[in-house]
């Protein structure tokens, strides 16, 4: 029997569970968006360190969606994944839009506290507690940090755009992942539909808010020359703003248009399906808590 979940049958799954993100308690929203963002950071300083030893970009962006696949096989958040699932769920009428901005506001506020929690961590073991220059690694994560925000200041408008463009980029595939990590219900399954997403957009260089939130920091720590108001100017707005608009514009929204659904009553499905069929359906509704 196939693991596999068609389009129409996932659309329904998303809706449903933007509804149940839609109600997690702020407590919640805090927990799981710390933990997702410092998930995040971890992946992303493996990719720093995969480099330092003079391996091929390519294998860095091959090991990085192993965060994105921990926080979402955990039910966690990321406000990244709740910018395609919420809208999609609004447009079923089972998310309002307040409901939609709180949820917003308060894993983006999580996942930026996991991140910053990360990065300090981060900076005192690579300089062993602040004796040590951070060697190879720390010089990688500074030339990458002033390249997200002075590279793009340098080039002014132009760069702000840049940067909006490539978060745009970025969060389509990101967004992509998330909804094909519900198109299996096998681990395995899960885990090789997200993999291809979030590998492509990682190789292709492109903007992700939370992973910025770790790698602009962390360069800062490091002694890279940019200020608080030059990392949220020149990238944590423009590339926030990109990849909301992907998101919601481009996978949340027209996947909904052409697969509409409503969300089926918890009661309603108890009734029409088997016992254990209704604990698959649990199991799998857990599991598949993309944030």
């Amino acid at each position: 029997m196939t693991d596999y979940v068609g389009p129409k049958e996932l659309l329904q799954e998303a809706v449903q569970l933007a509804k149940r993100k839609s109600e997690l308690t702020v407590r919640d929203m805090l927990i799981r968006g710390i933990l997702a963002g410092a998930f995040l950071g971890y992946a992303t300083s493996l990719v720093f360190v995969v480099l330092s030893q003079g391996l091929a970009p390519i294998v860095g962006a091959i090991l990085f969606p192993v965060g994105f696949v921990i926080l979402v096989l955990l039910g966690l958040e990321l406000v990244t994944g709740n910018f395609a699932l919420l809208p999609a769920g609004m447009m079923a009428g089972t998310v309002r839009f307040t409901k939609l901005l709180r949820n917003w506001g308060w894993v983006y506020l999580g996942n930026l506290i996991g991140s910053l929690l990360y990065a300090a961590l981060f900076f005192v073991a690579i300089t062993n507690w602040h004796t040590g220059n951070g060697g190879a690694v720390a010089d990688l994560v500074k030339q990458a940090a002033q390249k997200k925000t002075l590279a793009y200041m340098a080039l002014g408008p132009s760069g702000w755009g840049t940067a909006l463009v490539k978060a745009v980029l970025c969060n389509w595939m990101v967004t992509i992942g998330a909804v094909l990590a519900m198109s299996s219900k096998s681990t395995a399954g899960k885990i090789a539909a997200m993999w291809l997403p979030i590998m492509t957009f990682f190789a292709l260089g492109f903007e992700h808010s939370v992973v910025n939130m770790f790698l602009i920091p962390s360069g800062m720590m490091l002694g890279a020359p940019i200020s608080v108001g030059q990392a949220l100017l020149w990238n944590l707005l423009p590339v926030t703003l990109g990849n909301m608009v992907a998101g919601t514009l481009l996978t949340g929204m027209p996947l909904y248009a052409t697969y509409p659904t409503q969300a089926v009553p918890a009661a309603s499905m108890a009734k029409a399906l088997p016992v254990e069929q209704n604990e698959q359906q649990a199991a799998f509704a857990a599991a598949a808590g993309v944030q």
